[in-house]
């Protein structure tokens, strides 16, 4: 049996990709990003399983992101109040893009988008802000209920779609700052955490030098 390296091959390189931008970029239906706005996947450099499809979209108005998990064999397990092991999507954002500090400044966010773990049955979506470990200095507020999010539920997984408006972002400025440091998380109960950049056992979770370029571009 092969044994596993002693660096991720990711942790080798500097990732930038491109992040389209959307006019409206929210809707009552929420945003249904389309193939072209799929992130590039990294994962296939540390190993041969397919990268999951996360769809990104910005405006003057904020971000949005759009997951499509399939392939699942287990329900869906979220629960709000334990954000970081359930199923669903995690955001963390630099809108300075400052990549050569190892603590998270108050322009760094972490956010959570889950398909579930509202309502009684828990099938209820929820979004909140998670803290970053040994941040340097907080950003400012975030009311929670500004983070809009949507879901479906499938058979075999689910489609979430979030916004993170730029209101709840400290700094964003896209006509000064067109690049944000990002990476995300797309936590699974069942297959695992997949991360856009470096992973664990790298502490990505609260070191923005381990994290990614999205480049905000107009067609």
């Amino acid at each position: 049996m092969p044994s596993e390296p002693l660096i991720q091959p990711r942790f080798l390189f500097r990732f930038s990709a491109p992040c389209r931008y959307r006019d409206p970029l929210w809707t009552p239906r929420g945003a249904p990003l389309g193939e072209d706005y799929r992130l590039p996947s990294f994962v296939e450099l540390d190993q041969r399983a397919a990268g999951p499809d996360v769809r990104a979209a910005w405006s003057e108005a904020g971000l949005v992101f759009r997951a499509i998990v399939t392939g699942k064999k287990q329900a869906v397990w979220c629960r709000a109040g334990r954000p970081e092991e359930s199923d669903g999507l995690q955001v963390w954002i630099d809108t300075r893009n400052v990549q050569n500090v190892h603590r998270a400044g108050r322009f760094c966010h972490r956010l959570f988008y889950l398909p579930g773990g509202q309502g009684r049955d828990y099938l209820s979506p929820s979004a909140g802000v998670l803290p970053i470990n040994r941040a340097r200095q907080p950003h400012g507020p975030i009311q929670p209920e500004t983070l809009e999010v949507r879901s479906r539920h499938h058979p075999d997984g689910y489609e979430l779609e979030a916004l993170v408006p730029a209101a709840a972002l400290t700094g964003f400025d896209p006509a000064e700052h067109a690049a944000l440091g990002f990476t995300y998380a797309l936590v699974d109960r069942e297959r695992g955490e997949t991360t856009f950049g470096p992973g664990r056992p790298l502490p990505y979770q609260e070191d923005p030098s381990l994290w990614a370029t999205l480049e905000l571009v107009r067609d």
